[in-house]
């Protein structure tokens, strides 16, 4: 009997897992390609040294979290055999989906810092 219920939850894990995966996937995506987009070569960026470098600060945050984001990611493509190694898997995913959400969240107070930089400064 405590071997199924162990099972079916092991299960239930997997499940939410692999969503946590296809969520962290796309996220990792839609953030590189938001960077990508907003770093296109237009014109030098005319701002106080202080709001550069944190500008600059923030940039560097959201590239280091999609780079942990990616690692753990590229670390559950590994096939598993046992439970324990299943639930290192589960692991992984839920800590590059956190890491995926930080990059995210810093991408996201960079683009409010160049919105209130361009108000301020214009």
């Amino acid at each position: 009997m405590l071997k199924n219920h162990l099972r079916r939850d092991l299960q239930w894990l997997k499940r939410q897992a692999r969503k946590d995966r296809r969520i962290t996937v796309g996220l990792l995506a839609g953030v590189m390609a938001a960077w990508i987009r907003q770093l296109q070569p237009d014109e030098a960026p005319v701002a106080p040294p202080v709001l550069l470098a944190l500008s600059l600060g923030l940039l560097a945050a959201s590239g280091a979290a999609w780079l942990m984001a990616a690692y753990f990611v590229t670390r559950s493509l590994r096939a598993r055999r046992e439970p324990v190694e299943e639930l290192r898997w589960i692991s992984r995913i839920s800590r590059g989906k956190e890491w995926a959400f930080c990059s995210l969240g810093a991408y996201v107070a960079w683009h409010l810092l160049q919105f209130v930089t361009a108000l301020v400064l214009r």
